[in-house]
Protein backbone atom coordinates (compact mmCIF):
# COMPACT_ATOMS: atom_id res chain seq x y z
CA UNK A 1 0.00 0.00 0.00
CA UNK A 2 2.81 2.42 0.93
CA UNK A 3 4.67 1.72 -2.33
CA UNK A 4 1.50 2.24 -4.38
CA UNK A 5 0.87 5.55 -2.64
CA UNK A 6 4.47 6.68 -3.19
CA UNK A 7 4.30 5.80 -6.90
CA UNK A 8 1.02 7.69 -7.28
CA UNK A 9 2.43 10.77 -5.55
CA UNK A 10 5.68 10.80 -7.55
CA UNK A 11 3.87 10.17 -10.83
CA UNK A 12 1.61 13.17 -10.32
CA UNK A 13 3.71 15.39 -8.05
CA UNK A 14 7.39 14.94 -8.87
CA UNK A 15 9.11 18.13 -7.60
CA UNK A 16 10.76 20.47 -10.11
CA UNK A 17 14.11 19.47 -8.62
CA UNK A 18 13.42 15.74 -9.06
CA UNK A 19 15.36 13.71 -6.49
CA UNK A 20 18.38 16.04 -6.47
CA UNK A 21 20.10 16.35 -3.11
CA UNK A 22 22.72 19.04 -3.71
CA UNK A 23 21.88 22.68 -4.41
CA UNK A 24 23.72 22.52 -7.74
CA UNK A 25 21.82 19.40 -8.88
CA UNK A 26 18.47 20.87 -7.75
CA UNK A 27 19.11 23.98 -9.86
CA UNK A 28 20.08 21.83 -12.85
CA UNK A 29 16.86 19.79 -12.53
CA UNK A 30 14.77 22.97 -12.21
CA UNK A 31 16.24 24.24 -15.50
CA UNK A 32 15.33 20.96 -17.19
CA UNK A 33 11.80 21.11 -15.78
CA UNK A 34 10.97 24.71 -16.70
CA UNK A 35 7.37 25.31 -17.76
CA UNK A 36 7.47 29.04 -18.53
CA UNK A 37 6.83 29.74 -22.19
CA UNK A 38 9.63 31.98 -23.55
CA UNK A 39 8.53 35.49 -24.49
CA UNK A 40 9.99 37.34 -27.52
CA UNK A 41 12.58 39.13 -25.34
CA UNK A 42 13.87 35.78 -24.01
CA UNK A 43 15.16 34.57 -27.37
CA UNK A 44 18.84 34.72 -28.33
CA UNK A 45 18.50 35.27 -32.07
CA UNK A 46 22.19 34.46 -32.60
CA UNK A 47 21.50 30.77 -31.86
CA UNK A 48 20.91 28.65 -34.96
CA UNK A 49 21.39 24.96 -35.65
CA UNK A 50 24.41 25.81 -37.79
CA UNK A 51 26.01 27.75 -34.91
CA UNK A 52 25.25 24.93 -32.46
CA UNK A 53 27.11 22.58 -34.82
CA UNK A 54 30.20 24.80 -35.10
CA UNK A 55 33.31 23.02 -33.77
CA UNK A 56 35.12 24.14 -30.67
CA UNK A 57 34.56 24.14 -26.92
CA UNK A 58 31.11 25.66 -26.72
CA UNK A 59 30.47 25.31 -22.99
CA UNK A 60 30.14 29.08 -22.59
CA UNK A 61 28.76 29.91 -26.04
CA UNK A 62 25.26 30.81 -24.80
CA UNK A 63 23.27 31.37 -21.64
CA UNK A 64 20.82 28.96 -20.01
CA UNK A 65 18.67 31.96 -19.12
CA UNK A 66 17.83 32.46 -22.80
CA UNK A 67 15.60 30.66 -25.27
CA UNK A 68 16.31 29.75 -28.88
CA UNK A 69 14.65 28.77 -32.12
CA UNK A 70 16.38 26.24 -34.37
CA UNK A 71 15.38 24.49 -37.56
CA UNK A 72 16.55 21.15 -38.89
CA UNK A 73 15.66 17.65 -40.04
CA UNK A 74 14.26 15.30 -37.40
CA UNK A 75 16.46 12.21 -37.48
CA UNK A 76 15.20 10.26 -34.48
CA UNK A 77 12.64 10.44 -31.68
CA UNK A 78 12.67 8.19 -28.61
CA UNK A 79 11.78 8.14 -24.94
CA UNK A 80 14.76 8.98 -22.78
CA UNK A 81 15.95 6.86 -19.86
CA UNK A 82 14.57 6.92 -16.35
CA UNK A 83 16.23 9.84 -14.62
CA UNK A 84 16.54 11.80 -11.42
CA UNK A 85 14.84 14.81 -13.01
CA UNK A 86 11.58 12.89 -13.40
CA UNK A 87 11.74 10.99 -10.08
CA UNK A 88 12.76 7.78 -11.94
CA UNK A 89 9.12 7.18 -12.90
CA UNK A 90 8.63 5.06 -16.07
CA UNK A 91 5.57 7.08 -17.07
CA UNK A 92 7.49 10.38 -16.74
CA UNK A 93 10.20 10.29 -19.37
CA UNK A 94 11.61 13.03 -21.53
CA UNK A 95 11.27 12.52 -25.27
CA UNK A 96 14.58 12.99 -27.08
CA UNK A 97 14.43 14.49 -30.55
CA UNK A 98 17.67 14.50 -32.55
CA UNK A 99 17.95 16.98 -35.41
CA UNK A 100 20.58 17.69 -38.03
CA UNK A 101 21.21 20.05 -40.89
CA UNK A 102 20.45 17.24 -43.35
CA UNK A 103 18.28 14.10 -43.08
CA UNK A 104 21.27 11.73 -43.02
CA UNK A 105 23.43 13.63 -40.49
CA UNK A 106 25.67 11.33 -38.47
CA UNK A 107 25.13 11.24 -34.68
CA UNK A 108 28.14 13.52 -34.04
CA UNK A 109 26.40 16.08 -36.30
CA UNK A 110 23.11 16.05 -34.38
CA UNK A 111 21.66 18.31 -31.68
CA UNK A 112 19.43 16.89 -28.93
CA UNK A 113 16.12 18.57 -28.09
CA UNK A 114 13.80 17.35 -25.34
CA UNK A 115 10.09 17.39 -24.61
CA UNK A 116 9.59 17.01 -20.87
CA UNK A 117 6.63 15.36 -19.12
CA UNK A 118 5.65 18.78 -17.77
CA UNK A 119 5.52 20.23 -21.29
CA UNK A 120 3.59 17.17 -22.50
CA UNK A 121 1.01 17.90 -19.78
CA UNK A 122 0.92 21.56 -20.85
CA UNK A 123 0.37 20.52 -24.48
CA UNK A 124 -2.52 18.25 -23.45
CA UNK A 125 -4.15 21.25 -21.74
CA UNK A 126 -3.82 23.11 -25.06
CA UNK A 127 -5.51 20.21 -26.85
CA UNK A 128 -2.28 18.91 -28.45
CA UNK A 129 -0.77 15.45 -28.39
CA UNK A 130 3.00 15.55 -27.79
CA UNK A 131 3.35 11.84 -27.05
CA UNK A 132 6.32 9.96 -28.49
CA UNK A 133 4.05 8.07 -30.92
CA UNK A 134 2.33 11.22 -32.20
CA UNK A 135 5.58 13.17 -32.59
CA UNK A 136 7.12 10.27 -34.54
CA UNK A 137 4.09 10.09 -36.82
CA UNK A 138 4.14 13.79 -37.73
CA UNK A 139 7.76 14.95 -37.59
CA UNK A 140 10.17 12.06 -38.17
CA UNK A 141 12.27 12.77 -41.31
CA UNK A 142 10.63 16.20 -41.69
CA UNK A 143 12.22 19.64 -41.57
CA UNK A 144 10.90 21.28 -38.39
CA UNK A 145 11.40 24.43 -36.36
CA UNK A 146 11.68 24.17 -32.57
CA UNK A 147 11.51 26.75 -29.79
CA UNK A 148 12.42 26.38 -26.15
CA UNK A 149 14.92 27.05 -23.41
CA UNK A 150 18.66 26.64 -23.91
CA UNK A 151 20.23 24.10 -21.61
CA UNK A 152 23.86 22.98 -21.36
CA UNK A 153 23.84 19.33 -20.32
CA UNK A 154 27.33 19.15 -18.85
CA UNK A 155 26.89 15.42 -18.13
CA UNK A 156 27.11 14.82 -21.89
CA UNK A 157 29.98 17.20 -22.66
CA UNK A 158 32.43 14.29 -22.80
CA UNK A 159 30.28 12.59 -25.45
CA UNK A 160 29.96 15.68 -27.65
CA UNK A 161 31.99 16.29 -30.79
CA UNK A 162 32.43 19.98 -29.99
CA UNK A 163 34.10 19.24 -26.65
CA UNK A 164 36.10 16.09 -27.45
CA UNK A 165 36.57 16.08 -31.24
CA UNK A 166 37.10 12.71 -32.87
CA UNK A 167 36.24 10.61 -29.82
CA UNK A 168 34.93 7.29 -31.11
CA UNK A 169 31.87 7.18 -28.83
CA UNK A 170 30.59 10.71 -29.52
CA UNK A 171 26.86 10.49 -30.13
CA UNK A 172 26.00 14.18 -30.38
CA UNK A 173 27.49 17.41 -31.71
CA UNK A 174 27.15 19.54 -28.59
CA UNK A 175 26.06 19.38 -24.98
CA UNK A 176 23.79 22.37 -25.67
CA UNK A 177 20.13 21.40 -26.03
CA UNK A 178 16.75 22.95 -26.32
CA UNK A 179 15.31 21.51 -23.14
CA UNK A 180 12.43 21.81 -22.77
CA UNK A 181 10.88 22.32 -26.18
CA UNK A 182 7.97 24.74 -25.82
CA UNK A 183 6.78 24.88 -29.43
CA UNK A 184 7.44 23.31 -32.82
CA UNK A 185 6.30 23.66 -36.41
CA UNK A 186 6.67 21.32 -39.37
CA UNK A 187 8.32 23.38 -42.11
CA UNK A 188 8.72 20.88 -44.92
CA UNK A 189 6.99 17.55 -45.49
CA UNK A 190 9.15 15.01 -47.30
Amino acid sequence: MLLTTAVFILTHHCPESGFALSTERRELQRLKNRTAIPQPGNFDTAVTLEKMLQPGDDSRRWSQTRAAKVEGYVISIANGPLELTNCYMPCNRDIHIHIGSRPDAAPREQVVLEVTPRMQDWAVRQGWDWSEEKLKSVMLNQRCSFEGWLFYDSHHAGESENNVPGRTDNWRATAWEIHPITNFEIKEVR
